[in-house]
């Protein structure tokens, strides 16, 4: 006795159809599960054998061989309890053969329960690209399976409710699928309460309009992460690809909430200093997405910048450059997209006092030359904008009228996204000034002749690289779009160079 279940895998952010082949022959009872399974899918034969019992159903008294077709690609996760219990109970008559159209996922509790997986986004759109007509899965992924247009989605408590869906004795009824808002409504911290730091207010305007990088140096209480939280509040809201690229990542990473669909809001990761290199970009035996890949199409916050490990901030450098990363490990080969806003904070020294107006610095020249020296300068060339975050004044702490609300900064952030949309539709992949290739920039990067000459004057000077060069006329482009200007002039070049004078003023 035979019969073949379809489901589904992932790999990276690739979902792909798996076929679960059981068969039913003579001999000894035994089980065996072929076709490259980890561990956590070896072991699905005890909870199948327990569902199916518990579930009042017969057990085969006979030689059972399970096969996950395609055999040369490794399995991983409890995905496949229940395909394995459906193709077990279709092979023995119990039910009808399901057809290659419905699909079937989810992790068998031992009573026959359905739990949660991972990766169900990924797979659903998978299944739509290979012509499934249904799901079966378990009800706490339903609604991010239901993004998956043309999919009919089935969700279900247990493998129960599956089995009398299949007989036509009590149909399950299919999930429906949320819409999508892309004008969403920021539901966090307000750049209203922040008060004072009118040049930190600006730079980070000028990063959400163009996509741009951003670090913030100044001593401790100077409100730099509190500016940084409410940078997701001034961007705009996600585009419905964004929303489901971000959300693929978070789902096949297990932190999509069970019952939601798209994440709606842009996405602020920010890891403790004492995070690993494999953690920021990903990894594991099992190839997984890490900080970068979570921070996409969203904001990645680094506070405390120097304290970071050498070897973990150097891997940046090539995310931060590609917009993408590749993992590879002894089981797997995975790539995961990564365009990210890095935001990073650091004190000016050891102590954080150093140039304070009031308070005294206690670290010697030496501590602060090797505090420094902890970035290297391949990463803060990657890094747009570099804006110092003074003391803020007692007048302004205790002023009852607070700054710019985020909505009112938001209004002109998008009015600059919608002119670099307009502007760069032939250019596939470039939503904003940010991501410009560098072959373009003469075109959309047009300067007057002044502007020219301050930047000639600026580059022979300071000695800026080849890099620097292409992202001073990024940040310039910004500045310009947001004073509505298709020219670059002198006040816009002007601006942009005075956001890369850390890197001289504090010898990095």
């Amino acid at each position: 006795m035979y019969a073949k279940v379809t489901s589904l895998g992932v790999t990276g952010l690739a979902g792909y159809i798996v076929q679960v082949e059981a068969d039913l022959s003579g001999g000894l009872p035994q089980f065996n599960l072929v076709g490259l399974p980890d561990s956590a899918v070896k072991e699905s034969s005890e909870r199948v054998r327990s569902a199916i019992k518990n579930l009042h159903y017969e057990w085969p008294a006979s030689r059972i061989t399970i096969n996950l077709a395609p055999a040369d690609v490794r399995k991983t996760g409890p995905v496949y309890d229940l395909p394995v219990f459906v193709g077990i109970m279709a092979a023995q008559g119990k039910l009808p053969a399901p057809g290659s159209e419905r699909a079937f996922l989810g992790e068998l509790g031992l009573d026959g329960t359905l739990r949660p997986v991972t990766g169900v986004l990924p797979m659903a759109l998978a299944a739509v690209q290979n012509g499934v007509k249904e799901l079966f899965l378990p009800a706490e992924n339903a609604a991010e399976a239901a993004v998956a247009e043309g999919l009919t989605v089935y969700p279900a408590r247990s493998a129960q409710d599956v089995v009398l869906h299949l007989c036509g004795a009590t149909p399950l009824t299919p999930a429906t699928p949320e819409g999508y808002d892309e004008d969403g409504v920021w539901l966090g911290p307000d750049m209203a309460d922040v008060r004072g730091q009118s040049e930190a207010r600006r730079a980070m305007e000028i990063a959400a309009a163009g996509g741009h990088n951003l670090i913030m140096i100044g001593s401790p209480g100077t409100g730099k992460s509190m500016l940084a939280k409410r940078l997701p509040g001034i961007l705009p809201p996600l585009t419905y690809e964004e929303a489901l690229e971000t959300s693929a990542i978070y789902s096949v990473a297990g932190l999509l909430r069970g019952g939601t669909g798209l994440i709606k809001q842009r996405p602020f990761r920010s890891p403790h200093h004492s995070v690993s290199s494999t953690a920021i970009v990903g990894g594991g035996s099992v190839p997984r997405p890490g900080e970068v890949s979570l921070a996409h199409n969203g904001v990645l916050f680094l506070d405390e910048l120097p304290e970071f490990a050498r070897d973990t901030l150097e891997v940046l450098r090539q995310p931060l450059e590609d917009g993408r990363v590749t993992v590879s490990r002894v089981h797997g080969t995975a790539s995961y997209p990564c365009r990210f806003m890095l935001v990073a904070a650091m004190n000016p020294c050891k102590c954080g006092y150093l140039g304070h107006p009031t308070r005294e610095c206690t670290c010697t020249p030496s501590a602060v030359d090797a505090y420094r020296r902890r970035i290297s300068g391949p990463l803060l060339d990657r890094i747009d904008l570099h804006v110092e975050a003074l003391p803020v004044e007692y007048d302004d702490l205790a002023s009852e009228q607070g700054g710019e609300s985020s909505a009112d900064v938001r209004a002109r952030v998008m009015a600059a996204r919608a002119l670099q949309r307009e502007r760069y539709k032939a250019l596939p992949g470039v939503r904003c000034n940010a991501q410009l290739p560098s072959g373009a920039l003469r075109r959309y990067c047009r300067m007057t002749p002044a502007a020219e000459k301050i930047l000639r004057g600026a580059f022979e000077r300071l000695g800026y690289s080849a890099r620097a060069y292409d992202r001073i006329l990024r940040v310039a482009r910004t500045v310009a779009d947001l004073d509505g200007s298709e020219v670059l002039d002198t006040a816009h070049l002007s601006e942009t160079l005075q956001y890369r004078t850390l890197d001289r003023k504090f010898g990095m």
